[in-house]
């Protein structure tokens, strides 16, 4: 199909495999898919999904983009960064208070020019009068909202097309993995893998471990993104058919709040390959998923691959739950 795309991401990333942890580890081969690298000020996972959500945009008109999120929204300063390179306004509607200096995501989105709204748990939950607040400020701009995390049927499309990258990457090396391995945090990036791994025939399972809400949120987000993507795009793929598998478990303290072993476990990561994790997503997935191999979950399975989606600058605003002290040991 011919979907509207803008090339934004440097792609393809690349497939590595983390031989020293794995042995230490002593399960499957683990790959790491280092979409980390699809960027620098853009990095991870949102870059893919917004080709196609601001190629939509544009399509329809759009020179204002408005989206929301956590004040160190990843997704938010992907979007303020496309929107400066494209010559577009971003306004972004941040959920909690400002804090009392900018730091990590917010930096970058102030540098990037994007305008910010601060709201409270409250007012975030009526998002329609949110952006309707927002779009009265640019009377002048035809505005487009993109959902939390560029996750809805457009959004699919960047992981779904990912997998084509991942279908390359196994012939290339070899190699059949068992499972694919995500975060999952507002559903685009497992839901655009489910779906892409299909369309590909890719021999493997595609797992996520959230970081927020459950698995029964996932799962209906993930299916009510699925119907809207066959409403929208007729293509030949059933989703009804697919398996949307979360391992519900691994929240912690909440969102963005990680436990001692997340920390412990970027450290490790960062220090046997020289790859660094977030606390937010991919750390306590990557945390997850090693728990869930010492259970013996991956038993039988020669390898598997996680999914880097990114999230390096979330780790300066938590920078004192490393435990470093300032001579720089533990």
């Amino acid at each position: 199909m011919n979907i509207p795309r803008i090339e934004l991401a440097r792609l393809p990333t690349p497939l590595q495999p983390l031989d020293r942890l794995s042995e230490e580890t002593g399960g499957p081969r683990i790959w790491i898919k280092r979409d980390d690298l699809t960027d620098t000020i853009a990095s991870g996972n949102k870059l893919r999904k917004l080709e196609f959500t601001v190629a939509r945009a544009l399509s329809e008109g759009a020179d204002l983009l408005i989206t929301c999120g956590g004040i160190q929204s990843n997704h938010c300063r992907s979007t303020a960064m496309v929107a400066a390179k494209l010559g577009l306004k971003c306004h972004l509607i941040l959920r909690g208070s400002p804090p009392a200096e900018a730091d990590g995501n917010l930096l970058l989105d102030r540098i990037l020019g994007a305008g910010i709204s601060y709201v409270s748990s409250e007012s975030y939950q009526d998002m329609d009068k949110c952006i309707n607040d927002v779009a009265s400020q640019y009377p002048e701009l035809s505005a487009y909202f993109i959902p939390v995390g560029a996750s809805d049927e457009t959004g699919l499309w960047g992981y779904i097309e990912c997998c084509a990258e991942l279908k390359e990457d196994f012939a290339r090396n070899n190699i059949e993995p068992q499972y694919i391995v995500s975060a999952t945090g507002s559903g685009g990036t497992q839901g655009g893998l489910i779906i892409g791994s299909a369309l590909y025939d890719l021999p493997s399972e595609t797992i996520a471990f959230n970081v927020c809400d459950n698995e029964d949120y996932f799962r209906d987000k993930i299916t009510t993104d699925f119907r809207l993507w066959e409403e929208r795009y007729h293509t030949p793929v059933k989703t009804s058919n697919l398996s949307i598998n979360v391992i519900d478990g691994y929240v912690g303290p909440g969102y963005a709040k990680a436990t001692q072993p997340v920390f412990d476990t970027i450290n490790r990561v960062a220090q046997l390959e020289g790859i660094v994790l977030d606390p937010v997503y991919t750390g306590k997935a990557f945390e997850a998923m090693l728990q869930e191999i010492h259970k013996g979950r991956f038993s039988g399975a020669t390898d598997m691959v996680f999914i880097h989606t990114g999230g390096v600058y979330g780790n300066f605003p938590q920078r004192d739950q490393f435990g470093f002290q300032p001579d720089g040991n533990l």
